[in-house]
């Protein structure tokens, strides 16, 4: 497996574990517009090598979620802002142009320090 991504979460926003009780995690990259950092999870951003892409998977905190759709700007997002919403539904079509869909129940042990990787 090839690593696209790697990054730790330095910030967790005020309001971004709501977001678990939708199924969803919003990652933004250190120095994200304040209105929006209180609802992600933000990270030190990291090169993008390569593309975002079905079949891949998607690892946080040692547990591997497989990826079952990728938006068509998902990768862009990635690449220039460290934005991108994973949404663990298992969906086989991506619902929103940004967003990458994941198989497997949302994590809850998300915390400062935590590790969160792309492989293809």
């Amino acid at each position: 497996m090839d690593r696209i991504y790697h990054t730790t979460f330095t910030r967790i926003g005020e309001h971004a574990s709501e977001s678990l009780a939708d199924n969803m995690i919003i990652t933004f990259r250190e120095g994200a517009p304040e209105d929006l950092e209180s609802y992600c999870f933000i990270h030190r951003h990291g090169e993008t090598h390569g593309e975002l892409r079905v079949g891949g998977n998607v690892v946080i905190n040692g547990t591997m979620f497989p990826i079952t759709a990728v938006g068509a700007v998902a990768t862009d997002n990635l690449r220039e802002l460290g934005h991108i919403t994973l949404r663990f539904d298992g969906a086989g079509e991506a619902e929103f142009p940004g967003s990458m869909h994941l198989a497997g129940s949302i994590p809850t042990d998300i915390h400062i320090g935590s590790d969160f990787s792309i492989f293809a």
